[in-house]
């Protein structure tokens, strides 16, 4: 029968960080052997100073992927606010201005943070894809209250940090913005019954409202620009992705003026368009309704 071993001193076991045993349970001798200090030589502190680098680049990437997820929830914050929206050319409403501005400071708050990470060929090392919701988001409140698409100049001004607006970021920022005029020009023509943009009673008298453009007009005026523009950055078959999207929300508008000017006056204030009736399967319904 196998002896049993008792520890003498557990304590002392414990400090140790436990016993070392053989197959038969018995206590092994301690290894009295002095750890010794990793060998040196001409490379080591070369390697010490990639290991330093690689360790503040995981780091400064985690912190910039951190604002970039705060900047775009806040940018997603702003655009459902501006879908409350009901009339093109006109300033928003005090409230919506109000809650806009408090978005802007929060993200410049966020972006302030990783100034000095992005700046020379780390702007380009780090993506910040946060900036595309941006340009989204500011290019819907300038096109809402202007009826005209910001400029890349514009967009900069706008950003509330000193970080470089790419261009790749202007113009997917400007695709995503098709994605929204879609869903605007969807919700007031069934509230109105008019296609956004269209001049209605009371506003021919004002200045520069409507210009006898619809947002139709402007989709389609975008959509003929993005085509033509070469692609830019982007993982590869990105842009064709979002060039065939933006068809699909152009085509949608197009089906939803067909309605309103060929059949408008057989359908009753606050009609919804069928999206059987106008031809969409069921991945346009999802995009649709998304």
């Amino acid at each position: 029968m196998s002896e049993i071993v008792v520890p003498q001193n557990r304590k002392a076991n414990r400090a140790m960080g436990g016993v070392k045993r053989d197959y038969q349970g018995k206590e092994k001798m301690a290894d009295n052997k002095s750890v010794r200090d990793l060998p040196r030589n001409a490379y080591t502190s070369m390697f010490e100073s990639f290991r330093s680098e690689l360790d503040e680049h995981h780091d400064r990437r985690m912190k910039i992927g951190k604002v970039s997820r705060d900047v775009t929830a806040l940018s997603k914050k702003i655009i459902f606010s501006l879908q409350r929206v009901r009339q093109l050319n006109r300033p928003l409403p005090d409230r919506l201005q109000a809650d806009v501005d408090d978005r802007m400071k929060e993200i410049a708050e966020h972006l302030a943070t990783i100034e000095a990470d992005v700046t020379g060929m780390n702007r380009y090392r780090y993506p910040l894809i946060c900036l595309e919701e941006f340009v989204e988001a500011v290019s819907f409140s300038h096109y809402l209250q202007h009826q005209k698409l910001i400029t890349p100049s514009q967009a900069q001004e706008i950003l509330p940090a000193k970080i470089e607006l790419t261009p790749p970021d202007y113009v997917f920022g400007i695709f995503d913005l098709t994605g929204e005029m879609m869903r605007f020009a969807t919700a007031v023509t069934a509230l109105t019954g008019n296609m956004p943009g269209l001049d209605t009673k009371g506003a021919a008298d004002e200045k520069n409202i409507g210009d006898g453009r619809t947002i139709l007009n402007d989709m389609q005026d975008v959509s003929s620009m993005l085509h033509i523009c070469p692609p830019v950055g982007g993982k590869p078959g990105t842009y064709s992705k979002k060039v065939s999207i933006m068809d699909e929300q152009v085509l949608k508008v197009e089906r939803l003026g067909y309605g309103i000017t060929v059949r408008g006056s057989e359908r009753p204030k606050g009609w919804m368009p069928e999206l059987d009736e106008a031809g969409a399967g069921q991945g346009d319904q999802d995009a649709f309704m998304g």
